[in-house]
């Protein structure tokens, strides 16, 4: 992958149309952003040619792909979420290390992007928070969903590593789909060493660095 980002003057993009929102590739309109890291901003994004169309299109972090190990990272999430497909995970449509965003009289080259399915609804943190206890029969419902998606996981020798609250999203349905999968794995899942997840949900054997089955 190629992580450098670069900005020219207006004279190049004469060849795009005036926009009032950045665009990427000239395809997407990337709308407002939904959520922003140290390693990636996530946008809300229109098909320009069918704006009903909406995705949820992750843009990488030119300092953060300036590790080697950052672009590895990368790299595996793409290759895991590829080979994913079921209802509790969010679907990867499209991704690229050549992007192109215009905004206003600047150009951005060689973007490194992520598309993926836009779930209409909130985190499932906001919900607990906004509601507070809602019951053993909500639990219930939400958990077995949980616990299936982690179940097809396991069976594709897939860990997350960063199973929490935030990373989780509900749609309208009150269905759910695991998300960010950064910190995700799919070799060695019975016998893991590495130091992943955030420390407030973190298990004890891995802040011991203790070896781990990430199942």
């Amino acid at each position: 992958m190629n992580s450098e980002s670069n900005t020219n003057s207006a004279s190049s993009q004469s060849s795009f149309e005036e926009s009032a929102y950045p665009r990427l590739n000239n395809t997407y309109e990337l709308i407002k952003i939904l959520g922003e890291g140290s390693t990636a901003k996530v946008w809300l994004a229109r098909l320009i040619e069918e704006p009903s169309k909406l995705f949820a299109i992750k843009i990488m972090n030119a300092k953060f792909l300036k590790m080697e190990s950052s672009i590895c990272s990368v790299k595996k999430e793409i290759k895991i979420l590829k080979g994913l497909d079921h209802e509790g995970i969010i679907k990867l449509l499209e991704f690229g290390d050549s992007g192109i965003i215009t905004s206003e009289s600047k150009l951005f080259i060689n973007q490194v992007f992520i598309v993926l399915e836009y779930v209409e609804g909130s985190l499932l943190f906001d919900l607990c928070k906004d509601n507070g206890a809602m019951g053993e029969d909500v639990g219930r419902y939400f958990l077995r969903q949980m616990i299936e998606t982690m179940e097809y996981m396991n069976k594709k020798g897939v860990v997350h590593r960063d199973i929490k609250l935030e990373n989780i999203l509900v749609d309208k349905e009150m269905k759910l789909k695991f998300a960010d999968f950064g910190f995700a794995t799919n070799k060695s899942i019975d016998s893991l060493q590495s130091y992943r997840g955030t420390m407030s949900y973190m298990a004890p054997e891995i802040r011991r660095h203790d070896k781990y089955d990430g199942r």
